[in-house]
């Protein structure tokens, strides 16, 4: 069984950024990976200085390479399983291969979770978005179809609108906007349907439950966020609901500002934290996750040194 300094679970943006603060810190890394990045679907990574337009493969191959020059170690595959050792930690991968580790640092990201519309899966970062800050320059002045998910229909169309003018929100089962809301989204000319979607075609046709149909050039669905944390239930780490207003729009991982959960030893950052968090957030958040680790490890390592 391998040992190691820090084990950290995820090899994207924040992983990454996490291991190569880590390896260059002198410390033995290993990267656990399957290769299912949140943003597969998506062509270019965008509001990330220098890296803008960028395709989020190539962002991760580079950034795989910088960290494998520092003497980072890699395992390809899905942990599937922690439990706290009295120095550490276990992991144990699906494939049954076992690493321990001094520290544990998860970066899982989050799952987006779809309205259940036949045509939604699997289109989500090509043609259904959800960040306009990731995609609106890209459909700007476009026609953008938004299908509500949650009560606050007003937030996203208003949000869009910055990129838009022409604006269609399907209100799909949630409750129409009344008083300012209403009144907001009228002002800004933003279009909104009492109707249901039942399908949503490859050429972007939603088929609606009254009978019409709509073909924006896009569609927009605000996605429930839920943080990729069964790693961390057996070892009682806290995951708890994100709130917008009243709204529940997803979990998160709790933790401090500078990835420290619940139970010592074990940190997170990106996603699994942060719903928010773009790319270059979740790469800074590593960093700083792998900061803290080291110094953590540097003070446990004095500490024996004078024991």
């Amino acid at each position: 069984m391998e040992t190691f300094d820090v084990i950290i679970v995820g090899g994207g943006p924040a992983g990454l950024a996490g291991a190569l603060t880590l390896a260059r810190a002198r410390r033995g890394v290993l990267v656990v990976d399957n290769g299912t990045p949140r943003n597969a679907n998506a062509g270019h990574v965008h509001n990330f200085l220098t890296r803008d337009g960028t395709p989020p493969a190539e962002l991760l191959a580079i950034a795989r390479a910088e960290v494998e020059g520092y003497g980072a170690s890699f395992a390809t595959g899905t942990a599937a399983g922690a439990k706290a050792t009295d120095d550490g930690f276990t992991v144990t991968l699906d494939d049954g291969r076992t690493f321990t580790a001094r520290r544990l640092l998860v970066t899982t990201g989050l799952a987006d979770e779809l309205p259940d519309i036949d045509g939604l899966a699997g289109r989500l970062g090509s043609d259904v978005l959800h960040c306009p800050y990731c995609h609106g320059w890209e459909v700007r002045d476009q026609a953008i179809g938004i299908i509500a998910t949650t009560a606050a229909v007003a937030h996203p169309a208003l949000l869009w609108r910055q990129w838009s003018a022409d604006i269609t929100v399907v209100l799909n089962g949630q409750p129409a906007p009344t008083g300012q809301d209403a009144a907001l989204l009228a002002a800004r000319g933003i279009t909104v349907v009492d109707d249901r979607v039942t399908a949503v075609d490859a050429d972007r046709t939603a088929h609606l439950a009254g009978g019409a149909t709509l073909t924006p050039d896009v569609w927009v669905v605000p996605t429930r966020m839920t943080a990729r944390d069964d790693l961390l239930t057996d070892l009682g780490v806290e995951t708890g609901p994100v709130l917008m207003g009243d709204i529940e729009v997803g979990t998160a991982v709790k933790s401090d500002a500078n990835g420290a959960t619940s139970v010592p030893g074990v940190y997170v950052a990106g996603n699994i934290t942060d719903l928010r968090a773009q790319v270059i957030v979740s790469a800074a958040a590593g960093l700083n996750a792998g900061a803290m680790i080291n110094a953590d490890l540097a003070m446990a390592d004095a500490h024996a040194a004078l024991s």
